[in-house]
């Protein structure tokens, strides 16, 4: 990881690792591509025409989940070529290949941490329902700044099969939840608490009625309790839920594909940018 700083703070990057895995790849060309996956793909496990050798795939794969640590642009998708390890075909692989396309695109992309920034921890979280075409599972996202500075953040295929969307969003609401209580503690020992409660952005409105809501019926019983973990903080002023226009979700990167403009306002929002090579 290498670390830039001026007066307007640090930055965080991987370039030269990037830089690597590209040549690893021989991916030597100009093409680049302006977002790391198209709009509305859906991998399968068995679609395309199967690899006979698997082990460059792994390779890159690995690679790339460890790059995620500074490029979270890049973190939905490759949770989901990271699924496919142990049976890969050739649309797999291509997906890697428009990843690094959109790598040598972004070189110089990284994490920027403000000097400025305020210490107020805020958080959104989101959910796609049943956006898996093989086993209909949803994925969880969320990501968690620190005034402006992105500290945290999540994508990941939920465990089990989501009936609804609102259960989708209230098992990653339950999920960026525990991440909440991890981060504030980590932040007290460091000598900075959190004076108010902390926000959490949803842009599902049945979540956060059911969050406030003290009656339990059949539509909540299943995950009655993941009701009472979250309605606790809530009422011990841990955190608060608020809404947010699905526009402005923030964590919406983190659980689907988007075209190119969108997906750019969106890393806009992680704070995440290039900085050139010294």
């Amino acid at each position: 990881i290498e670390v830039t700083y001026d007066s307007t703070g640090y930055h965080l990057s991987q370039a030269k690792y990037a830089s690597d895995i590209l040549a690893r790849a021989s991916v030597t060309d100009t093409k680049t591509a302006h977002s790391p996956l198209e709009q509305n793909v859906k991998l399968r496990p068995s679609v395309g025409t199967p690899l006979p050798d698997p082990t460059l795939y792994r390779q890159l794969v690995g690679c790339l989940i460890y790059l995620t640590v500074t490029r979270h642009d890049i973190a939905y998708v490759v949770h989901l070529v990271s699924q496919f390890m142990s049976a890969l075909r050739t649309t797999h692989f291509s997906t890697v290949l428009r990843i690094l396309r959109y790598l040598k695109g972004t070189l110089f992309h990284g994490l920027h941490f403000s000097s400025k920034s305020s210490l107020a921890l805020h958080a959104f979280c989101d959910a796609d329902w049943a956006g898996n075409p093989t086993d209909r599972r949803s994925t969880t996202g969320y990501c968690f700044f620190l005034g402006t500075s992105l500290i945290s953040c999540r994508s990941k295929k939920q465990t089990v099969v989501s009936r609804s969307s609102t259960e989708a969003e209230y098992r990653a609401l339950v999920d960026a939840t525990s991440e909440l209580l991890w981060i504030c503690w980590l932040l007290q020992d460091m000598g900075v608490s959190q004076s108010t409660s902390i926000p959490i952005y949803c842009d599902n409105q049945s979540v956060i009625q059911i969050a406030h809501n003290d009656v339990f019926h059949e539509r909540t019983k299943h995950i009655e309790i993941d009701c009472h973990l979250i309605r606790h903080h809530l009422q011990h002023g841990i955190l608060r839920l608020l809404s947010v226009a699905s526009a402005d979700q923030t964590a919406d990167i983190f659980i689907k594909s988007h075209p190119p403009r969108q997906f750019g306002s969106f890393v806009s929002k992680l704070n995440l940018g290039s900085i050139l090579s010294t």
